[in-house]
């Protein structure tokens, strides 16, 4: 009777636990260029990595399990700079479920170069909020809260800023740190400008695109594809102010880089006219996909 209980309350607990969590986060730690004779340490980081951001509550919402957001870190070191400091990128992706469907529609994808860290095998990675972490933590933890940024974002009406503001916190905590990524004047594109930018006046068309984009375009595809798809151009539309005072701005390429294949895809059947009217839009304000764009135009 008394391990019956016990069991009972195990399994209880682990469904409270799954519950709680928010993200279903996939791990990868490369380090075939740096790991020699220890292939397990980097092992260990990967459980390490993977522990502290699946099984830690980041917000004061209660999650199913099936409601959690999947996104994936691929961590790829290619430098041993000292015993126990390393260096390479790590690269962030993550996608919200579209409403009626088992698509995933992508919301995050970027390539941060700048990642350069210390790890102690057999150190647990802990996140302790309001003070800076340690370079390896840090770093985790603001990709975590704009991931719930961006997908706060997707479900309602800049929905993301606590999140956004969390991880701007995180950015002020790391202004000591010796690591670049941190600062305003290193790079227009880095850890700092992402969120700050996220923030400002100027990138709210940004954050009503994703709002307009998924929720009131994306979820309705189901019900009624031409509508939904013309709320989706019309959002994209929305995007032209940034672009005319920040050109090619790190958010908007960060956006692009979630939804350049997207985009294409859904507009693929789209009528000559429309395709011709969108291709030239999107090569204005992502003209790094140009080449995309323009096989969008000719199919």
């Amino acid at each position: 009777m008394i391990s019956r209980l016990l069991i009972i309350i195990c399994l209880s607990c682990c469904s409270i636990l799954l519950q709680a969590q928010e993200l279903n986060c996939v791990v990868n730690v490369n380090a075939r260029q740096i790991e020699g004779s220890e292939k397990v340490m980097f092992q260990d980081m990967q459980k390490a990595i993977f522990q502290l951001i699946n099984s830690r509550k980041w917000t004061n919402d209660e999650y199913e399990s099936q409601e959690r957001i999947d996104c994936s870190i691929l961590i790829n070191l290619t430098e041993r700079v000292s015993t126990n400091q390393f260096k390479g990128n790590i690269q962030i992706q993550a996608s919200r479920p579209v409403y009626n469907t088992s698509y995933k529609s992508p919301i995050l994808n970027v390539r941060d170069e700048d990642f350069v860290i210390t790890y102690n095998q057999f150190e647990p990675l802990q996140y302790n909020q309001g003070t800076y972490n340690g370079e390896l933590v840090t770093i985790l933890s603001y990709y975590v809260y704009m991931i719930l940024g961006y997908n706060y974002d997707s479900f309602a009406l800049e929905g993301g800023t606590p999140y956004f503001q969390q991880a701007q916190r995180i950015v002020s905590n790391a202004q000591s740190s010796p690591e670049l990524g941190w600062k305003a004047f290193e790079s227009q594109k880095n850890r700092y400008w992402l969120v700050e930018n996220a923030l400002t006046a100027r990138f709210k068309p940004l954050r009503k695109t994703y709002y307009n984009y998924h929720r009131l375009g994306f979820d309705l595809l189901e019900s009624n594809l031409e509508r939904a798809r013309n709320t989706i151009f019309q959002s994209l539309k929305d995007l032209k102010p940034i672009h005319n005072v920040a050109p090619s701005s790190y958010n908007l390429q960060a956006f692009f880089n979630a939804k350049m294949q997207e985009v294409v895809n859904l507009f693929g059947e789209a009528s000559p006219e429309e395709k011709q009217e969108l291709t030239e839009l999107l090569i204005t304000i992502d003209p790094g996909n140009s080449n995309n764009y323009e096989k969008l135009r000719k199919n």
